[in-house]
């Protein structure tokens, strides 16, 4: 008795041709590459996340951004860095050392100083400041965490002359941990992504970083493509 269901007219390219509709309708919010699949210019630009600020804390496939240990054929996916809201405490501080001096004039010893001492001092004291202002800028700009198709860095920037670069490729990753607590962290939408890993290195944290849970969903996709991969060269 033929099934009530199916049509006898279905054929078997038909329903290939469901199926693959039906993973168009599916298709994740954010594309991962494949050494396959590449993902073109005019598209990238178009992705959620991808942004054209070279200060973004999250820029999903970012443009002209390299660094030492990148491998030729290594394709960079997503940078982050902590959230701009984490700097607030610096800036504030910054701003009262700049109208600081204003108040010096109420100072008797101060004022008992030469007008040479005076503007002496002032320079100094302006400098000092912006030194603590580029010198906290920096250690935001350049602690960054990076995840390509291939592996995940963590790189925390001490000073000019010292960093230390931590990284695990992305089958070593065994488990994604979101952690976003507190209200400040609810609104702003920040928080911290824990990885565990099978590398030297079990644990890399990802401080601070925005949208936290679209980059553990970024994670988990580059770690099921990258099974996926290892399949089907397996299979062939």
């Amino acid at each position: 008795m033929p099934d009530i269901f199916t049509s006898p007219n279905t054929s078997q390219e038909t329903i290939e041709g469901n199926a693959d509709a039906l993973k168009e309708q599916k298709q994740k919010p954010f594309p991962i590459p494949t050494k396959s699949k590449t993902i073109d210019e005019s598209t990238r630009h178009k992705l959620p996340g991808h942004s054209h600020n070279p200060i973004a804390a999250f820029c999903y496939y970012p443009d002209r951004v390299n660094f030492i240990q990148k491998d030729p054929q290594e394709k960079l996916v997503l940078m982050l860095r902590r959230h701009p809201i984490t700097n607030a405490g610096w800036i504030f501080t910054a701003l009262i050392l700049l109208i600081l001096p204003g108040f010096l004039s109420v100072l008797p010893a101060f004022e008992d100083l030469p007008a040479n001492f005076q503007l002496v001092a002032i320079i100094i004291w302006y400098l000092l400041t912006a030194s603590f202002v580029f010198e906290k800028f920096l250690g935001w700009f350049f602690n960054v965490n990076i995840l390509t198709d291939e592996r995940i860095f963590d790189v925390d920037f001490v000073n000019l002359i010292y960093r230390e670069i931590t990284d695990a490729n992305i089958d070593q990753i065994q488990d994604v941990t979101v952690q976003l607590g507190g209200s400040i962290r609810t609104i702003f939408n920040y928080g911290n992504v824990v990885i565990q890993t099978a590398a030297e290195i079990p644990q890399i944290e990802f401080e601070a970083v925005p949208n936290p849970d679209k980059v553990a969903n970024i994670l988990r996709e580059l770690r099921v493509e990258e099974e996926t991969e290892k399949i089907e060269g397996r299979i062939r």
